[in-house]
Order: structure tokens, then sequence, then C-alpha cells
């Protein structure tokens, strides 16, 4: 018998947990932890004679070590699937690391308190050794490296889409199309309507913190930092049409820059309305994405964590969202000495992924490989003692469970390229 712990009960948390519950043969029980334990409860409800799994609930804050370690302890799984917020990786990493359990997550550490002396410290050193300048780098749970080999337990870092499924692309097309990589494009297209004048399709505190950032590209073998929104391009996706795609910094950059021998540039695309932008900025100007308390009638507020509560919540989004996503990679690069181009990019409906499990599509396209990378680990294939991303495994078994859960991939051989 083989038990997961979920811990989180978002959007993405909730389609993975279903996912989950589809593969009972893999997760035979599914224990669901959050703050809230009300919404476990509801999913669990939800969940009741749709599935062979055993299901449980728990109550647990994830920015409490001790709280997460006698969770642990009393649910005994076999692997934990962090589905909470990336500000508590570390600690759900410290609680695996003290109860020698196997970790998972879909995106990498970034601290809440961006003021924090100690955390500055360490991150403008960072900032001056690496040149860029976002709040999230891999370096935090690298740093668990040794202590994770150390306790013989495998921490796998980013399976959600953008990072996790767009790296395993990279793999893939090391493994089975070329020689030597020498440029990746990473391009994330939603091509979604929610009908609402201005929302967030994931975390909005996460989102907006992200999108507002300057970007950052590699090239060469060192970073190369951009205004926010600087690079600007078009491109015409299928299933979608052309729309504008602006260059963000991306978490997977810096790990494919390490692990894809021969790389000479890796750049991050994600597409956004002019609407979307015109919000932004408009909040950005009057400070409403600032992250500094502020004293308001004797309170101290967050602006973004405010606006947080006023946006709606991406969960909601599911009923009224049409359209499709294509999200993939284009790469250029060497096989038995000729030029060669590829792009690997997979098409997913907002309206289907609502049929089948009530989310939206940005939701469904970081649950499923949530899913799908626990899995690799939970049954060995992907299990070596230390902290990896998504890349350094083998690719193949990752490819084929796509295919089999919902996230069917295409490949192409002449792309138009972005210039």
């Amino acid at each position: 018998m083989k038990k997961v712990l979920v811990i989180g009960c978002g959007g993405v948390a909730g389609v993975a947990i279903q996912k989950c519950a589809q593969n009972a043969d893999v997760f035979n029980e599914i224990c669901i932890a959050s703050r809230t334990v009300s919404k476990c409860d509801a999913l669990k409800k939800k969940l009741e004679g749709k599935t062979k799994a055993k299901i449980t609930t728990a109550q647990v804050d994830a920015d409490k070590v001790d709280q997460l370690v006698a969770l642990i302890n009393e649910a005994k799984p076999d692997i934990v699937l962090n589905l909470a917020l990336p500000y508590q990786d570390l600690t759900i990493m410290e609680a695996c690391l003290k109860t020698k359990v196997d970790y998972v997550d879909t995106a990498n550490y970034e601290c809440e308190d961006t003021n924090d002396p100690e955390w500055r410290a360490i991150y403008e050193k960072r900032c001056k050794e690496k040149g860029f300048t976002a709040y999230f780098d891999y370096s935090w749970q690298w740093a668990y490296r040794e202590r994770f080999e150390k306790a013989g337990i495998t921490a796998l870092l980013g399976t959600g889409f953008d990072p996790g499924v767009t790296s395993v692309f990279t793999a893939y097309a090391q493994k089975h199309y070329f020689d030597e990589i020498h440029t990746i494009d990473i391009l994330d297209c939603n091509g979604g309507d929610h009908g609402y004048p201005f929302a967030t399709n994931f975390n909005p505190e996460i989102n907006l913190r992200e999108v507002s950032a300057n970007g950052s590209y590699w090239e060469n073998g060192h970073w190369v930092e951009t205004k926010p929104m600087e690079i600007h391009r078009t491109y015409n996706f299928e299933g979608v049409g052309e729309k504008d795609m602006y260059l963000l910094h991306h978490e997977e950059i810096e790990s494919l820059a390490q692990n894809i021998p021969h790389v000479k540039r890796i750049r991050f695309f994600m597409t956004f309305g002019q609407s979307y932008l015109t919000h932004m900025k408009c909040l950005e100007n009057v400070g409403m994405l600032g992250t500094e308390p502020v004293e308001f009638e004797g309170h101290e507020i967050v602006p973004i964590q405010f606006l947080r509560k006023l946006l709606p919540d991406p969960a909601s989004l599911g009923p009224r969202t049409v359209g499709k996503t294509n999200i993939g990679c284009i790469y250029t690069g060497i096989k038995d000495g000729k030029e060669r181009t590829l792009y690997i990019y997979n098409v997913c409906d907002h309206q289907e992924c609502y049929k089948e499990v009530g989310s939206q599509a940005i939701s469904y396209t970081t649950g499923v490989p949530a899913m799908i990378g626990t899995m690799m680990v939970l049954q060995g294939l992907w299990k070596r003692p230390g902290v990896f991303t998504v890349e350094e495994f083998d690719p193949d078994p990752y490819m084929d469970a796509l295919n089999k859960w919902g996230l069917p991939w295409q490949v192409d051989e002449h792309p138009v390229l972005v210039p």
C-alpha cells in the first residue's frame, strides 16, 4: 500500500488530488492537509464513491515544522506532495528530513518577507554574484542536497508545467532529437477568457510579484537582466492564434542552464492581454503590489495580500473560462552534424478541464504533472537520494504518463522561431 500526503487544498491541489484518486492503483491512500480543513473535507466528500483510494483529511499550519512533523508521523505517508505556497517549501522540506520521507513540489522557494534582514543579506549577495534580482531561485533548496543524500530520501523540485513539463520536454529533446541543444525558448500561452476585467490564473500574490519584476534570460554562460516587460514578441499559437508575449525571469532557466550541456541561450515568454497589463500597471503605480506592511486605521496590512482578497479566487474561474492554453519549448541545435529545430508543446482546453475536474486549464496543467512527478518517485522510477529537478531523470516514463493522464504533447520539427 502506498500513501501520499498532499499539503494544500487550492486550485492546483484540487486537480492533483483528483488525478491521484483516478490513479488509485498507485495512490492507494491520500491524506489531504491544509490550514483550512473544511476545504479538505469538501474535496473528500466530492470524491467519495468515485475512487478506490482511501481518503483522509487533516489540519496543519505549513509554516510550522513541528506541526508538519507531527502530521507526517501520524499519517505515515510514503511521500509528501507540497502544493502549499512557495513560501512554505523550506519548512516542509525540513519536516521531510526529520521524518525521512520523500518530498515533491511544483515551484521553488520564495521568501514572504523580503525585508527580513537575514534573508535580504543572502539575496543581495546572490544578486551581485549571479546577476539577476528575482525574489525566487533554487539556491535555498539546492542547499539541502547533502542533507537529503545523507537521509537517503529524494526531493523532486518543480514538477508543475513550467517549471516541470517544459524541463521534461527538454530532457526528451536532448535524449531523442539532438546531440547538442543550443537555444531554448519556453513559451507559455494562455488564450483563455474568464470575462472579468482583471483576474489572475493562480495565486495573485505570487503571480503579480513574478510578472511585475525584472525579466532575465541566460546567454553565453551568464544572466542578462531586462526591465519588466521590456522584451516583447508576437507568436501564432496552434489552437489559440496570434498573441503578444513578454520575456520574464523563470526558475527552470536556472536549472536547465546547469543541466543541459552546450546550451547557449534560454528564454521564457508568457502571453498577456493589454487589459491585464494596464490593470497591473495601474495597481503597481498606486502601490497595491507592495510587499511592505502599511498602517491603515490602526492595523498593518500588506498591500498585495489585501489585493489578493479583492480579486477573484483563481479556483473559481473554471466554469466561466473558455479557450485554450498552449505551452511548450522551441529548440535549435545540432543532430548528426546538421542544424535542426524542434517544438514540443501541449494544447489544453479550459472547458474540457472543467468538465473533468472542475478547474480551469492553468490549475489542470500544473496539477496533472504534480501527480505524475509524485508517481515517478513513488514507483521508484525517479528515486535517488538528494535534491533534483525533473530534467535530471529519464524523461520517457513521464512523457508517456502525460499522454495517459490528460496532457498529450505534440512535436513540430519545422517550427517558426522566435526572433
